[in-house]
């Protein structure tokens, strides 16, 4: 039976209030949902990769490290890894969904969890159809509990019918802070979102040959 884990985790937020700069009182302008897929049988050389940039730039093992509070050569430290385990592993996949949020309707900003989980469909459903079986891995601070099953039950739905595929789907949420795959998701969010957000485009620059993308909502 053919079965990958897909990991995924997002960067940026999904409030919307525009009128003020982001983390001065405004919300982000984009919002980015990241994925890393590996074959059930090869899920350890992106864990492996974060071991290497904690041991090569010495961050504290009791602390996790997002990529809010990584120095721009931690960042470009991690793109050129990533990108270099691609060409090793091209079993290993990276997906990524961005939305412009400015540019969404104000009836969809009402539920943010459907544009969520719509972004995720858009970006996974189409590989998910693909295998076996699927162990789906969020973090979930990112689904929220609230909408936890039912983006389950709409992903099992989709994949059933719009797809007719028989793919066994398992969602299985794991804490960040005890996922070093999770952490590698956050981190390649973070270079696709900086890219839109702010500009930040060196660790792009290196990722984009290597990651699957998607635009929702862009002019």
């Amino acid at each position: 039976m053919a079965a990958c884990v897909i990991y995924l985790d997002e960067s940026g937020d999904l409030g919307w209030k525009f009128d003020q700069p982001y983390r001065r009182g405004g919300s982000s302008r984009y919002l980015t949902i990241a994925s890393l897929l590996v074959p059930a049988e090869n899920r350890n050389p992106p864990k492996r990769l974060v071991r290497k940039l904690y041991r090569k730039h010495k961050w504290p093992t009791s602390e996790e490290k997002k990529w809010v509070g990584m120095l721009p050569p931690e960042r470009l430290a991690f793109a050129n890894a990533a990108a270099n385990l691609r060409e090793k592993h091209p079993d290993i996949r990276y997906f990524a969904i961005t939305v412009q949020k400015e540019r969404v309707a104000e009836h969809i900003r009402k539920d943010r969890n459907k544009l969520y989980n719509y972004m995720i469909r858009l970006s996974l459903v189409k590989e998910m159809a693909k295998w076996d079986a699927v162990t789906f891995v969020p973090d979930p601070r990112s689904v929220k509990v609230a909408s936890g099953n039912s983006l389950h039950d709409y992903l099992v739905t989709t994949l059933w019918f719009d797809h007719e595929a028989k793919t066994t789907l398992s969602t299985r949420p794991a804490e960040s802070d005890k996922s070093l795959a999770i952490q590698f998701v956050d981190m390649l969010a973070g270079a696709v979102w900086a890219h839109h957000e702010n500009g930040n485009s060196d660790p792009w620059g290196v990722l984009a040959p290597h990651v699957s993308t998607k635009q929702l909502f862009f002019r």
